[in-house]
């Protein structure tokens, strides 16, 4: 027999919801999105350095040492700095925002129903799904191209194709990415972990190859591509804070991965082990391939699926590609799918189940791309390009998500101190509908940050826009969470 009301049993610190009618029987709730047993949290501390180093070593991440020095005026030295400094300060959001996934097994959408109301989580939900598509769409052409030029090397007539070899190839990198993460949780923990010797192995490689053709001496005193005499500090400030945003989407979903944790010394360990030093080594090693490049194919190149397409042996660039798929497939999955598979969900539970959310994730990416995937059929012509999606609209959009990050924060650790009713969470009747004092936190830092762009007097709240967002949107919160708990607005009967 069903019993009626849920209960809540703490296993070591962690707990476990037995549910009840009150939950199962709940419109907020399916077997997806429910937390997790402590028998399935499996992921110890190498595991999640290995999600981290398969999500690290990745196309964006090579080029963000040349977006810094081409960018934003950074010398090497500089740039690689940064890239280090900024993942060890991202450490923070991303361990704290681990804590309530770790001890309460639950995702990122169901933890918002907290700080944004059980209906109002919707809204940070979506925000975040559609820059979580928008990355699936690129690092798919990414996975697709090295699909292209992989067969480009095992047969002599594929290269013919051009741009229709790359479609072809995004449409495989598609389903490959659909395929694993419809097999769940345990596929995905399979995959990166087998993944990141490979690829650690590959940097290695390509290390090996690269150095001999360019000096580090020389590298490290080129000049920066900034004004004579200017002070370092705003342009090191403003790539900085870029590249915080660069994982500023992770900071937030990252109870969907640590759900999955035996504990919060697993979690917390695996981050730093994998995070910080994987990001920076695998940039600083964009930075010295892209300096050797001219001396090993005869032009610069910044892209490491075009350099080592340029390769002369066949066997070599067969090898390279395969990995490189490996690669881009270990971050497409974790990073890009897992997160709006489960937003998508929260919407309507009883109607999205996890299939429905992965199918709906892909198409989504696969929108996003059509521009893209129409030029290189050939059936439009547009100076769009990839480049300016990905270093425009996507870094951008990334950096207004800090006022969630801060919200997050504040709400679990200050205003319900590491207490959340875990059965209410997946019910109407405890948490609010709407959580007005999450949305005026959110609103007013993303307000200021857009009527700063373009502001020469206030332009600072927009180029450190996610340190002055996650910053305000907490402090915010903290004044007005306290008042919005003690006066919640809730659902007047449950909705269908």
């Amino acid at each position: 027999m069903q019993q009626s009301r849920s209960e809540v049993v703490e296993q070591d610190g962690l707990f476990e919801l037995s549910e009840g009618s009150d939950v199962l029987d709940s419109p907020r709730y399916n077997p997806d999105i429910a937390p997790t047993k402590v028998h399935q949290r499996t992921w110890n501390k190498w595991h999640i350095t290995a999600l981290w180093v398969g999500m690290s070593i990745c196309v964006p991440t090579y080029t963000l040492g040349g977006v810094l020095t081409a960018y934003f005026g950074l010398s090497v030295g500089e740039a690689l700095l940064a890239i280090l400094l900024a993942n060890v300060i991202v450490l923070i959001p991303l361990t704290l925002n681990a804590f309530p996934g770790t001890k309460y097994g639950i995702p990122f959408p169901v933890l918002l129903r907290s700080s944004f109301g059980i209906l109002g989580s919707n809204v940070p939900c979506l925000i975040r799904a559609v820059v979580a598509c928008g990355w699936f769409g690129i690092q798919t052409m990414f996975g697709g191209l090295a699909i292209h030029l992989f067969l480009g090397s095992v047969f002599d007539g594929w290269k013919a194709l051009g741009g229709t070899g790359e479609v072809i190839g995004f449409m495989i990198f598609w389903c490959l990415n659909l395929w694993v993460v419809l097999r769940g949780a345990e596929s995905i923990k399979w995959l990166e972990t087998l993944s990141a010797p490979l690829l650690v192995a590959v940097g290695v490689g390509l290390l090996f190859w690269a150095l001999p053709h360019m000096s580090m001496t020389e590298l490290l005193a080129q000049p920066p591509k900034r004004p004579e005499g200017a002070s370092v500090v705003s342009y090191f400030c403003a790539g900085l804070t870029a590249m915080v945003g660069f994982w500023a989407t992770l900071s937030l979903n990252i109870p969907d991965f640590s759900r999955y944790a035996r504990s919060q010394k697993d979690q917390i360990l695996g981050q730093i082990f994998g995070l910080p030093l994987t990001m920076f080594l695998f940039a600083a090693l964009g930075v010295v391939l892209t300096a050797a490049s001219a001396s090993l194919v005869g032009e610069t190149v910044s892209d490491p699926v075009s350099l080592i397409g340029k390769i002369q042996s066949p066997f070599w660039v067969a090898l390279a590609m395969a990995l490189i798929v490996i690669a881009t497939l270990s971050t497409n999955t974790a990073a890009n799918i897992v997160s709006p598979t489960n937003d998508f969900q929260n919407i309507a539970p009883r109607l999205i189940g996890r299939s429905r959310a992965v199918w709906l994730t892909g198409f989504i990416g696969l929108a996003l791309m059509g521009h893209e995937l129409l030029k290189k059929l050939g059936l439009i012509v547009s100076d769009l390009s990839l480049e300016s999606v990905y270093s425009n609209w996507l870094l951008g959009y990334s950096s207004l998500l800090g006022p969630i990050a801060g919200i997050m924060v504040v709400d679990y650790f200050l205003i319900r101190r590491q207490k959340l009713d875990l059965a209410g969470l997946y019910r109407d009747d405890v948490y609010p509908a709407w959580n007005w004092a999450g949305f005026a936190a959110f609103a007013l830092p993303v307000g200021l940050t857009v009527m700063a762009i373009g502001n020469s007097s206030f332009s600072w709240f927009y180029d450190y826009g996610w340190f002055t967002g996650s910053l305000l949107g907490g402090a915010l919160y903290a004044a007005l969470g306290g008042l919005a708990a003690r006066n919640p607005v809730r659902l007047a009967k449950p909705l269908p």
